[in-house]
């Protein structure tokens, strides 16, 4: 390559003597080596900027001040999700948004062998407990699971490159059997009687991975290979909603809109499930090089039938079509729902529905009205738009919070309360 630009370059020089033109020939090659180098240096500079974590996001950092969220455009969201099926079960169980805890606290109820707080984040909004390694943390869940159940939280992975292996995040149930469910033998031996984990294997380079394992009687019941999961590494720094579903023995698990497993018989139904824990591995960066933190807990047992109660029964309600905070923006993790809303319209196109919102008694109550009004119309739209149904079969109504499901003076019920019914007319 360098010859063929030293030839060009004197093929447009005017005539030159000899001894001027082995000097200009001298500075042709050293400028195109100039050139050359620049290059290198450039990618080198790249490769190092990459290993030192100089391209890597912004730490997010803790504090006390609460901000507002910030989202992306909703319609971006929930189209980035068009392939998402997770429904979450019908009757909530657990509830932990951390509103009402203490910050720098860990939360009342909670149990671990190491440290937690409640902290609040400077990019995104509500409360937050920072997870620390190499510790196990059981919840303050008092319920048993049932054989069908779902679970869902918010992840952040505040990672920065420095050369280290990052710490792993697992989360999981187990089963307690006759011992109480938060007890400090689980810290140690969480698979004592059965327990099922997920383990995620946050790396860079598209190297990133997770793997399931379950337990019965401290053995191993089923262990999964590690599954690569690149699309892990975009989001380092960003909230990720982390979704899993357990069908008797059927595991199934969602990162964002991925399904990353959907295994038929990777959980033993020898113990009845009733505890959700989360544990973080053990790392060489120091306290201040990496944070995990996670968010708006929530277990829900039983198997929604969509369209038996709405087509059959002529009302079904959910609490799995989420908004944004005080605001009609559907979430994108609510697709699943919506979508089996949709379908059971398209399955019976002379059906009508009336779409009510409804949420808790939290904040101003003529405000909680004009909400639930603004995110009935929201779900009407997304319907409309997302899934083609006529908009002349749909119906929208707020209820604000007059017409409670559940006792609003318990974080379970809140979130039981702030939910969207569907009434066949």
């Amino acid at each position: 390559m360098k010859k063929k630009i030293i030839i060009a370059l004197l093929a447009i020089i005017p005539f030159a003597a000899n001894a001027q033109l082995k000097g200009l020939m001298n500075k042709v090659k050293n400028k195109v080596n100039q050139r050359a180098d620049s290059k290198v240096d450039k990618e080198i500079d790249k490769t190092l900027d990459k290993v030192e974590g100089k391209d890597a996001p912004a730490k997010t950092t803790t504090t006390t001040t609460k901000e507002e969220p910030v989202t992306a455009k909703a319609d971006d969201g929930v189209k980035s999700f068009t392939k998402y099926d997770f429904v979450p079960g019908e009757k909530i169980l657990y509830y932990d948004n951390f509103d009402q805890e203490a910050i720098a606290e860990l939360p009342t109820g909670w149990n671990t062998n190491g440290s937690g707080e409640v902290v609040t984040l400077e990019k995104f909004g509500g409360k937050w407990l920072r997870l620390h390694n190499p510790f196990v943390y059981l919840t303050s869940n008092t319920k048993e699971l049932s054989e069908n159940y779902t679970a869902e939280f918010d992840l952040v992975l505040q990672l920065k490159n420095n050369g280290w292996m990052y710490p792993t995040f697992s989360a999981g149930f187990l089963a307690s059997s006759t011992e109480g469910n938060t007890d400090n033998v689980f810290l140690k031996d969480y698979n004592k009687y059965s327990a099922a984990v997920a383990t995620v294997y946050p790396a860079e380079n598209s190297n990133s991975r997770v793997q399931l394992e379950s337990f019965t009687d401290a053995k191993t019941f089923f262990k999964s290979e590690a599954k690569m999961y690149s699309e892990l590494e975009k989001y380092y720094g960003k909230p990720v909603h982390v979704a899993i579903q357990v069908q008797k023995q059927r595991f199934r698990m969602w990162i964002n809109e991925t399904k990353v497993f959907d295994v038929p018989k990777g959980v033993d139904t020898a113990y009845k499930m009733n505890q959700l824990f989360f544990k973080v591995g053990q790392t060489n960066y120091k306290e201040d090089q990496y944070a995990v933190y996670i968010s708006n807990i929530k277990a829900a047992t039983g198997l929604p039938d969509t369209r038996h109660k709405l087509i059959e029964e002529g009302k079904f309600s959910t609490t799995g079509i989420l908004f944004d905070v005080n605001a009609a923006t559907i979430k994108p993790e609510s697709y699943g729902v919506v979508k089996e809303i949709a379908g059971v319209l398209k399955e019976n196109p002379g059906v009508r529905i009336k779409v009510i919102g409804h949420t808790s008694s939290d904040g101003d109550d003529n405000a909680n009205m004009e909400l639930s009004k603004k995110r009935s119309l929201a779900v009407k739209e997304m319907l409309v738009k997302e899934f083609s149904i006529d908009a002349t079969v749909i119906e929208t109504e707020g209820k604000g919070e007059t017409q409670p499901v559940a006792d609003n003076k318990t974080k379970e019920g809140k979130a039981q309360n702030r939910r969207v019914e569907f009434i066949k007319l």
